[in-house]
């Protein structure tokens, strides 16, 4: 399928948690939000497993591949296969600051070299049709904030990116781990907003610390898009609303019982091709946040999801612990 922009609200690609698993559990909750892999390097995408890197189901459309690489070839050879095994986008990383990340020179510390991220993403272009686009912090190290980012936003979309995904707070890729870089690092949404109001013409969505449909809602006066990550994954009910809040969906969303049980004939799927079930439950641990059993839910999944042969019986047990909620309960 072909994106239409602007995309109100996206999944954060994060890693070892937006699996396949992850994002098709996402996908009973909000049928709308764009989710995103984990990242994948060019030389995984060349040169590795691509079922197990790169495989999803056809219902978790609309999904976009994370790459992170610093060479235009092996980008765009990366671009072509994302294209063909069907992504809707293909996003750049540079926003990552993990000390491995930066050995391999992408990542957030290609902010520092704008000129080769433009490089880059032409050659992506020049080599897909599907949307090339990119994530970033808003700048580096003792880089000055809007200088680094204004610069950077300009000469990578002169090459022909319309889309960025700005992470708000500048990464310091010495002396911060990637945890720290995470919380350490004061939001300045002040300057992704500014970023849309000087770039009016592109689609700028911003990503950082946001925790709510409210505040989601509330950064949407000023910008494209919304990007939540940590908070999706700790509570992914809060995507209950969004498909009727940001996507004019009339159907209203599924209870927290039927996304569970939804899971269960994939959950099968899976058994019978040997994966354990810890593998997807452990993505929907936090179903039932802040409800009557969801600790009983949350205990019985992770004792009982590790044993051999474990499938929906688990499930349905773990389901036969929490009271079914009225209706309404739906996340804000």
């Amino acid at each position: 399928m072909m994106l239409t922009y602007p995309m109100p609200l996206s999944v954060a690609p994060m890693m070892d948690w937006t699996t396949r698993h992850c994002r098709f559990f996402h996908r009973q909750i909000s049928r709308h939000t764009l989710l995103y892999t984990e990242m994948v390097t060019t030389g995984a995408v060349l040169h590795g497993d691509r079922e197990r890197l790169l495989g999803f189901e056809p219902a978790e459309h609309p999904v976009a591949l994370q790459l992170g690489g610093s060479e235009p070839g092996p980008l765009a050879a990366a671009a072509r296969i994302a294209e063909e095994w069907g992504y809707d986008e293909v996003n750049l990383n540079v926003g990552c600051p993990s000390d491995r990340v930066q050995s391999g020179r992408f990542g957030a510390c290609l902010m520092a070299e704008p000129e080769l991220v433009a490089r880059l993403v032409a050659a992506m272009r020049e080599a897909v049709r599907i949307p090339v686009t990119v994530k970033s912090r808003i700048a580096i190290d003792e880089l000055e904030e809007w200088p680094t980012l204004e610069n950077f936003v300009r000469l990578v979309s002169e090459a022909g990116c319309t889309r960025f995904i700005i992470h708000a707070r500048k990464a310091w890729l010495q002396g911060l781990s990637p945890k720290e870089n995470r919380d350490v690092p004061p939001l300045r949404y002040d300057l992704v907003h500014r970023l849309k109001s000087e770039f009016p013409h592109l689609d700028i969505s911003i990503n950082g610390g946001i925790k709510s449909l409210e505040a989601t809602a509330e950064h949407l006066r000023h910008v494209d898009g919304v990007m939540i990550g940590r908070a999706v994954y700790e509570n992914p009910y809060l995507l209950a609303e969004a498909d009727q809040r940001f996507f004019g969906a009339t159907e209203p969303p599924r209870e927290r019982h039927a996304v569970a049980e939804a899971m269960l004939p994939y959950i099968e799927t899976w058994r019978q091709r040997g994966a354990p079930l810890s593998t997807i439950t452990r993505h929907m641990l936090g179903l039932f946040q802040g409800l009557p059993g969801a600790r009983a839910w949350r205990r019985h999944l992770s004792e009982n999801a590790h044993q051999p042969g474990a499938g929906p019986e688990v499930v349905m047990a773990a389901l036969a612990k929490v009271p079914r909620a009225a209706p309404s309960d739906v996340a804000a």
